[in-house]
């Protein structure tokens, strides 16, 4: 299947190569040059045979409505267009219902899976029509992780729905990434523990915590023994505030998730073993920006 891909950031870049792999043809739109296929927007679009389909990959807000309204101007009745980044769920139906207006078609997927994706595959949650979605399956398969399409793919609902299941899996992420911390912050304190990583890597096999998350933890600690090269400092993209305040409105109570936002906030105002644990872990699974520490910064005892 051929693809436009707007932006080739680091899950961009990514996506583009584990979907030519797959054998698929996918025509690349950045601003930086040295990865791009293409001039511009105009010249993507010029290169892709009709009927159309458009994946957006930008910064959630004001770059992907400039996007996708460009490409509004650009493409053709029975094209489509796809935003996968992390744009808020209500965004969604003012992008479908532009589009639609030119009957052009809409859906947003929700992609997990960082930096790692590449070589493990993308969880996927799609929001739109289904005839729409059974379009663009191909490229789905090709995303998503090996073995059966419904444990890495989710036809969620409708517009919308695969942002807004996107926005509480980051939720839950937040909550477990602060446990996690929480947890090695107290190993590190307490004097009887003379070797914390050990017991971090011996937690990886045959127990209720193994995970993901935690493998990537005992991978930061690996290479950064104590965490002696990072500060506390952990930001917040925004899904986490919308996952709280999603909880808020349909009073759902959700004080772990709620909790684990506030801890972000608090990891500004000073700098604490825990959050260094939060911030390597984003670096880990996303690649996300780190604040270095100084000479003078250090941690705790690690063994």
């Amino acid at each position: 299947m051929q693809l436009g891909l707007v932006g080739l950031g680091k899950m961009g870049f990514n996506m583009r190569e584990r979907l030519r792999a797959a054998g698929h043809d996918v025509v690349g739109y950045d601003r930086n040059p040295e990865v791009s296929d293409s001039a511009s927007l105009a010249d993507l679009v010029g290169k892709l045979d009709a009927p159309r389909a458009v994946w957006v990959m930008v910064p959630a807000g004001e770059a992907t409505r400039q996007t996708v309204e460009q490409l509004g101007e650009l493409l053709a009745e029975g094209d489509l267009v796809i935003d996968g980044g992390n744009s808020r769920y209500t965004d969604d139906k003012v992008n479908a219902e532009l589009l639609a207006g030119k009957k052009i078609g809409y859906l947003d997927v929700g992609v997990s899976g960082g930096v790692w994706g590449k070589e493990n595959g993308y969880g996927l949650m799609v929001g739109g029509d289904a005839d729409l979605v059974e379009r663009a399956l191909p490229i789905f398969d090709a995303l998503r992780p090996e073995g059966p399409r419904e444990e890495g793919f989710a036809h969620a609902g409708k517009v919308g729905a695969g942002h807004y299941a996107k926005m509480v899996h980051n939720g839950i992420e937040y909550g477990l990434m602060q446990a996690y911390a929480e947890g090695y912050e107290l190993l590190d304190a307490a004097h009887e523990v003379t070797d914390v990583p050990a017991v971090l890597k011996a937690w990886t096999r045959g127990t209720v915590v193994r995970s993901w998350l935690l493998d990537l933890l005992v991978k930061a600690l690996d290479e950064d023994p104590g965490l002696a090269e990072l500060t506390g400092y952990v930001e917040d993209s925004g899904e986490g505030r919308w996952t709280v305040e999603e909880a808020i409105n349909h009073s759902v109570p959700a004080p772990v998730i709620s909790a684990a936002l506030f801890a972000r906030f608090g990891s500004r105002q000073g700098d604490s073993p825990a959050m260094k644990a939060v911030a390597a872990l984003r670096n880990q699974f996303g690649g996300h920006a780190v604040h270095k520490a100084g000479p003078t910064s250090g941690s705790g005892h690690v063994g």
